[in-house]
């Protein structure tokens, strides 16, 4: 699929959008619009004016450059572990401190309260630790079953 925009890193290690008519904007953001659901559908450049420079429709099928220029930045702003597994939880009231395997190794995490998990659609679950970081749980159905019953009890 062909874009009608080009993508550079400037000196500073900032983006730099390019339209085919010759706008030049600096410092665009990648933004996902469907960032769970959908990570590689719909995204927005954005200005640092907060407006849309660009849009990707499908990252996949974007030119390599300028895929790489965007997944390197939205690796730098998305910090989003995803639970695999629960080994261990220190208490069934909260706050409690989780001891979990991610798709980025082994962590722990403290749970303030049930209603830092958040449901995502059907199966999906969102969970806020103590420093604001943010756990995904894609699929309840992949946990194993030790994982499962252990959420279950906050849920």
């Amino acid at each position: 699929m062909e874009t009608n925009f080009e993508l550079s890193r400037n000196a500073f290690g900032r983006l730099v959008f390019a339209s085919a008519a010759g706008d030049i904007v600096e410092g665009v953001v990648p933004v996902r619009a469907f960032p769970i659901a959908a990570p590689g559908e719909g995204i927005a450049l954005v200005g640092p004016d907060g407006h849309e420079a660009g849009w990707i429709e499908h990252l996949d099928t974007a030119p390599a450059a300028l895929r790489q220029l965007v997944e390197e930045e939205l690796g730098r702003r998305e910090f989003m572990p995803e639970i695999r597994r629960i080994r261990e939880v220190s208490s069934f009231a909260t706050p409690s401190t989780w001891q979990v395997d991610t798709d980025r190794g082994e962590t722990s995490l403290v749970l303030w309260g049930e209603e830092f998990i958040r449901r995502l659609g059907k199966a999906g679950l969102l969970i806020e630790d103590s420093h604001g970081i943010h756990f995904l749980v894609r699929d309840l159905n992949a946990l194993d079953t030790a994982s499962r019953k252990l959420l279950d009890r906050f849920l």
